[in-house]
């Protein structure tokens, strides 16, 4: 019976993240790349300037470099280490190409999804700022889209619980953690129903649940205040030592270009068709990149609508550079060092383990060195993925019990819980569910923005027109 279920469950996974959606997110980019003229290519500098440039005297909770932070923390996460890896080793190289395209036209459509939570926020009672696809469908499409946007909520809730913010992450800190302390599974303990763990993966549990309820309790302002700390500052190291790899072994990296290159339209000739065809490698270099940077998912304008701003326009660009870092900067340098050291050639190896090898192989320190670098960036952009998510999945909470906020409370010692026992929850299913939600909630924002396209135009228009 169980297997039936997760075959059923695979083939649905399989469905939601096939060609139809990837299409439908692309076809959304592509649109709003070439209505709004290449915008993401005329206004990045500007966009990378008001990036740390806060808006005086703007409405809302938290400065515009909070908000992205807020952003960033949820997007980078895993997926830019064991995400990369995973795409290149399946797809080949040339998966990296493509997940660079699906960036590319992934930044218009963050710039839409920004413009659009900021001009449709609403103000709750308390003061807080609320928006996001759930508002932008209703008051931007119409009432009689309400239900639409409920779906979007619903979608929300349940990544944020059983997904992305919880199992994913949670699981991905505990077995850095176990990798590097105790890998051998010399320090066990038996817990009651559970089984035998590792005591690095019970100590880690028991202190990331205990740090995660320090910094939700405190609401948004407290995640924006720990994730623009963070997150700079992680992504910063994370880069130095991947510029690092890069330039120790500076004579592979014009070879390593022509071999993404190459493999992107041609894998047979780089693979000896042992990856597979073009259309592998575009998928899976597609579904990473929508997977890392959540362009077109619909969460990133949840964390914008919050930013103190006045001008919707201006927080579009400033959600825009999001999907820059995250994929074609960090993305990129991850999958460059894969291919620079050869790591996705090395049999036997999967999802962290190829970047650990490359890390270990590339850089000029001892393995140790590098193995615990690799460590603590996943650990601390895991961390900062849990609370990001937390407070999307809050706030699509809040739509749908219409701003009870006993409800969000209550929501919040679940996710706490959640957390607690997320490095136990190895059932597949689990996975390929969150998996599923994760995909749908792109369904209703996609549709939004091709509604809204036009108002995305009009009011790019008057802006730089001012």
């Amino acid at each position: 019976m169980w297997s039936a279920i997760n075959h059923f469950l695979v083939t649905v996974d399989n469905f939601v993240w096939g060609v139809p959606l990837m299409i439908l997110i692309i076809a959304g980019g592509i649109l709003l790349t070439a209505r709004l003229g290449f915008l993401q290519i005329r206004k990045l500098p500007l966009a990378l300037k008001w990036m740390i440039q806060n808006e005086e005297e703007g409405e809302g909770e938290i400065s515009s470099f909070s908000a992205l932070c807020t952003a960033l923390s949820a997007t980078i996460g895993t997926g830019n280490i064991v995400g990369v890896a995973t795409a290149v080793c399946a797809g080949g190289p040339g998966a990296l190409f493509w997940m660079v395209i699906t960036a590319f036209f992934g930044m218009a459509t963050k710039y839409s999804e920004g413009l659009l939570a900021v001009k449709y926020r609403i103000v709750a009672k308390d003061g807080h700022s609320l928006g996001g696809p759930f508002y932008y469908i209703e008051q931007g499409m119409g009432e009689k889209w309400k239900w639409l946007a409920k779906i979007f909520a619903f979608f929300g809730v349940c990544v944020g619980l059983f997904g992305i913010g919880t199992f994913s992450q949670v699981n991905g800190i505990s077995s850095a953690i176990h990798n590097f302390f105790d890998a051998q599974d010399k320090h066990c303990v038996a817990i009651p129903f559970l089984g035998s763990y590792s005591w690095s993966v019970v100590i880690a549990s028991f202190i990331l649940a205990i740090c995660v309820a320090a910094v939700l309790i405190g609401g948004v302002k407290r995640i924006a205040s720990v994730s623009q700390i963070i997150v700079p500052f992680m992504a910063i190291i994370y880069f130095l030592f991947t510029i690092i790899l890069i330039i120790c072994n500076i004579s592979e990296v014009p070879m390593a270009f022509k071999t993404i290159v190459v493999a992107a339209f041609s894998p047979k000739a780089i693979t000896g068709g042992v990856v597979g065809s073009m259309l592998v490698a575009m998928q899976k270099g597609v579904a990473r990149g929508i997977f890392s940077n959540e362009a077109g998912l619909g969460s990133a304008p949840i964390a914008a609508a919050a930013a103190q701003t006045k001008e919707p326009v201006r927080q579009g660009l400033v959600s825009m550079t999001g999907t820059f870092i995250d994929t074609i900067v960090i993305c990129t340098l991850t999958g460059l060092s894969i291919v620079v050291t050869g790591a996705w050639q090395v049999e036997g190896l999967e999802g962290v383990q190829v970047t650990t090898y490359a890390f270990q192989n590339g850089l000029p320190f001892p393995a140790e060195v590098s193995s615990f670098i690799l460590m603590l960036c996943l650990v601390f952009f895991a961390f900062t993925t849990i609370l990001g998510w937390d407070y999307y999945s809050e706030r699509c909470l809040e739509y749908l019990s219409g701003g009870n906020m006993k409800h969000v409370k209550i929501y919040r010692w679940i996710y706490i819980f959640a957390v607690f026992i997320g490095p136990y929850m190895t059932v597949s299913a689990v996975w390929t569910i969150a998996d599923i939600f994760n995909g749908l909630m792109a369904v209703p924002n996609m549709i939004a923005l091709f509604a809204l396209s036009g108002v995305v135009v009009k009011e790019t228009k008057a802006f730089f027109s001012k």
